[in-house]
């Protein structure tokens, strides 16, 4: 099939919020065997409505290491879904770092010491140098949270400007600027939502330009309605939004919209930053722009609750002439040694390089798989953050296929996740430490359960 049969479908197909993709459905805990039934039932009566599982048959893990995870039987699963372990699973440097630090001082940061100052150095040197301000949190969400009030209080302005189905974190103010979280779909009202720049559908050289004329027309909007725009919100990867990271500097026209209207841009580097990319420290160098406001989690701590706002000393001034700002567990001394000992495995194990070597091989082999494979549309990313576009005959989105393929890997002990705004969007985001053998493994797996939903007409 042509890329443009693909594009031209008329299809309908909803939309899905970012929790539904891949969910496990509660109510079919009835097929489950005894033992998990009780747990998966008993999860439920726990946390209501809330309670979120993955895959048709949940899984339950007792142990980690590098890119493993390991059951209670001892069943190793190859992890290509999680970023949040960067460096490897309960990698030994981190854990020993931790463990040191907590059994020595573990308190609040309105003390002095040394390791919180050296950790932020070290992590504001891989940044522009005029982001020069640093303020811990726990989380991204947090991180997001505290950027939207930089942003708000620097400009004088209420309106932000975000993907259509990004997803920044879940504190109150931050879920309205999350609509994959949201099952209504409405904006609010200081909010505009922007398609996302979707390399399959728009030409290349047309992407930048598209891309900022829809920004510049939200921008204009919330202009119009009075409630002034504060900030332009991207994550430099566009994780939820299905994953687009090509061509290098697109960013630069809609960030130069930004700046023009008066606006900040807040680079969001929950998923593509600490070297995901494998070209770089950050997702946003691969645009060639400087933000005003960089946010940090997940990955940051290697599991450890870590996150931090980055900006100009102008920027946070402007918040701290009339709030203050602490978090009683952010920064702390274990933090800083969790997060120190993260940058020395990355640094020290070439990590950034390996997720290039390894994320270019990744790519290569999904191409070549879409030679044999009719319903992979499009392969995307960059370093070890890769997307595959999963598509029907006409080129409907496939979600159900996607859905098949996730479950099918599972089966063959190989999680990845889904993507996108109807979820047909295999993702791919290994621990850093994914090797080629890894990739291998993988890539196998994903040939087999494609050739298998073939051939039982899944696809």
């Amino acid at each position: 099939m042509t890329r443009s049969a693909r594009v031209k479908s008329s299809t309908r197909v909803d939309s899905q919020p970012i929790l539904d993709l891949n969910a496990f459905d509660v109510r079919a805990a009835r097929r489950l065997d005894g033992a998990l039934e009780a747990r998966v039932t008993r999860r439920a009566a726990l946390f209501g409505a809330a309670s979120v599982l993955f895959y048709d048959e949940p899984l339950e893990f007792v142990r980690g290491a590098g890119a493993r995870l390991y059951d209670a039987a001892g069943v190793a699963y190859l992890d290509a879904y999680n970023n949040v372990p960067s460096v490897g699973h309960c990698h030994p440097r981190v854990v020993e770092a931790a463990q040191r630090q907590i059994a020595e001082l573990n308190i609040h940061n309105r003390y002095l010491h040394p390791a919180i100052m050296d950790y932020a150095e070290r992590l504001l040197a891989t940044l522009p140098g005029e982001l020069s301000n640093i303020t811990f949190t726990c989380t991204g969400s947090e991180s997001n949270d505290l950027a939207l009030r930089l942003a708000t209080e620097f400009t004088g302005a209420r309106g932000f400007v975000v993907t259509e189905s990004a997803y920044h974190g879940n504190t109150a103010l931050v879920t309205t600027v999350s609509p994959t979280l949201s099952k209504q779909g409405d904006a609010p009202p200081e909010v505009r939502f922007v398609p996302a720049p979707d390399s399959y559908r728009v030409a290349p050289e047309r992407l930048g330009s598209w891309f900022a004329e829809h920004v510049a027309a939200a921008i204009a909007d919330l202009e119009a309605s009075g409630v002034g725009f504060a900030a332009l919100l991207l994550d430099s990867i566009f994780s939820s939004d299905g994953v687009y990271a090509d061509p290098a500097g697109f960013l630069e026209p809609a960030v130069a919209c930004a700046r023009r209207a008066g606006g900040l841009f807040i680079a969001d580097e929950v998923q593509s930053g600490f070297g995901r990319t494998g070209n770089s420290w950050w997702g946003f160098e691969r645009h060639g722009v400087a933000p005003d406001v960089v946010t940090l989690g997940k990955p940051m701590g290697n599991g450890y609750p870590l996150g931090a706002v980055v900006t100009r000393p102008a920027v946070l001034d402007a918040y701290c002439a009339k709030f203050g700002y602490f978090n009683t567990f952010a920064g702390s001394p274990v933090a800083a040694a969790v997060g120190g000992a993260v940058l020395d495995v990355i640094e020290q194990e070439g990590l950034i390089e390996c997720a290039g070597r390894v994320g270019a091989y990744l790519r290569r082999a999904l191409s070549e798989l879409a030679t044999r494979h009719g319903a992979i549309a499009d392969v995307r990313g960059a370093g070890l953050y890769l997307g595959v576009e999963l598509t029907a005959e006409g080129g409907a989105p496939a979600a159900t296929l996607a859905k098949t393929v996730i479950n099918g890997l599972r089966e063959r002990r190989v999680l990845i996740g889904a993507a996108g705004k109807f979820g047909n969007i295999l993702k791919i985001r290994p621990p850093l430490c994914f090797s080629m053998a890894n990739a291998a493994e993988l890539i196998g797996g994903l040939d087999a359960v494609l050739r298998d939903a073939l051939a039982t007409g899944a696809a």
